[in-house]
């Protein structure tokens, strides 16, 4: 039985996704972050971890990138997840009964609208939207309400007040599998990979490395700089493209290798958007 690491608790929106990678049952390692999430998925105690990496909404989550890139972890698979929040609270109440809601700050911030309606409820930042969830079922902490998934109401056996209380109705997260290693995929199976790479300061620089993916005919999905802590104002960047033949992509790395500085390849694995 494989162990996978979440950030989070069960319940949580990382649990699902892991729900989504392995059909078959595996043991649930709860961190309370990023960082000890790498740190296990260092040390051994798990197979895998499902990490958080972009929301439709919010962007890019920066420090992740970091994380996967300065730990030399490999991107073996991705999911989305069309994230649907949720008001709940211990049964036999109603929102009028309610003055406290707890959950993290991001899912305060995207719920913001459906709360102007209600003035009489303050709203508490958390570490975790499920975590609030197992407290207040943990405490019988009444008067107090959590957002989260369904599956945390399912689980802490709470009453859910209201659904999809979220401002923007498509909110959809893309969650990444981590491993250690390197996989053994099927070129046949594979159609994206995630790059990190440098370039120097000079003129037509990214435009060279840009050409070079269009010429082999990968699809540049998404580009994203990062800004090297101990060398200011130079950036790395963070790429994901996509392609149809897996030696047009080994053509392109060939290159890329030879025009970038620390040229990595996070993974190759299979594009799941839209499925």
């Amino acid at each position: 039985m494989k162990t996978i690491a979440i950030q989070g608790v069960r319940g949580s929106f990382h649990h699902i996704v892991s729900r989504k990678f392995f059909a078959e049952e595996t043991v649930l390692l709860e961190c309370d972050s990023f960082d000890l999430l790498v740190k296990k998925l260092n040390q051994g105690e798990c197979d895998a971890a499902v990490m958080a990496l972009e929301n439709s909404i919010a962007g890019s989550i920066l420090p992740n990138h970091a994380l996967i890139d300065s730990n030399n972890l490999q991107i073996v698979g991705e999911r989305y997840l069309e994230v649907q929040l949720n008001m709940m609270a211990l049964p036999g109440q109603s929102i009028a009964d309610i003055t406290e809601v707890h959950s993290h700050p991001i899912a305060l911030l995207q719920c913001k609208v459906f709360f102007d309606q209600y003035p009489h409820i303050k709203l508490v930042e958390a570490a975790d939207t499920a975590d609030v969830a197992l407290e207040i079922q943990r405490n019988q902490i009444k008067a107090r309400a959590a957002i989260g998934s369904l599956l945390a109401a399912d689980i802490f056996e709470l009453e859910v007040l209201a659904k999809s209380i979220q401002t923007i109705a498509s909110n959809q997260t893309r969650f990444v599998l981590l491993s250690k290693h390197l996989s053994d995929h099927n070129p046949a199976e594979v159609n994206k990979a995630s790059l990190k790479f440098e370039l120097n300061h000079q003129r037509g620089s990214l435009a060279s490395v840009l050409n070079v993916m269009s010429d082999c005919n990968l699809n540049l999905t998404k580009i994203q700089s990062l800004p090297k802590i101990e060398t200011p104002w130079t950036y790395g960047f963070f790429a994901d493209v996509t392609f149809d033949n897996y030696q047009n992509f080994e053509k392109a790395v060939a290159i890329m290798q030879l025009m970038a500085k620390a040229f990595k390849v996070m993974g190759v694995y299979k594009n799941q958007r839209g499925l």
